[in-house]
């Protein structure tokens, strides 16, 4: 196994965790919610009374971070994700990440940060599932296709 030294950012991805692992202690302890983004977009189709306002704040946050990020960050900080793949396979991946949060009941964020954290069996056997599925599906495309 080679390490990709130039895109290994563990400082970053560090900072990254410990930030998420803050934001979602203090939205469930002070509002009482998991911080799981499929859960938060969901809740605006159809939006309660009331309800809207904050998340669309939330998601609008999601795309103005990183524009901070970029204002504020010094520029070798900032490094472009590199995918390897076109935009078809981009498009379908994400669709297909999209069903397998109507299935499984929440996302990435809800289950492997906020689910595992509060020891929920549910949150447990879906992170299980989407590890091997990410695992199955590198394989596959490695080593078979």
């Amino acid at each position: 196994m080679n390490i990709d030294w130039t895109h290994f950012t563990p400082w970053a991805s560090l900072v990254g965790g410990v930030l998420l692992g803050m934001a979602s202690a203090m939205f469930i302890l002070l509002n009482g919610r998991i911080l799981g983004i499929s859960g938060i977009l969901g809740g605006l189709l159809p939006a309660k009374a009331g309800d809207a306002s904050w998340r669309i704040t939330f998601l609008l946050g999601l795309f103005v971070s990183p524009l901070v990020m970029k204002a504020l960050a010094p520029a070798e900080f900032l490094h472009a994700p590199r995918i390897d793949a076109n935009m078809a396979m981009v498009v379908v991946a994400g669709l297909l990440v999209g069903v397998g949060t109507r299935y499984g009941s929440g996302c990435t964020s809800g289950h492997g940060v906020c689910g595992l954290s509060r020891l929920s069996p549910r949150s447990m056997a879906a992170t299980g599932l989407f590890m091997a599925a990410g695992f199955v599906t590198v394989f596959v495309i490695k080593h078979i296709i």
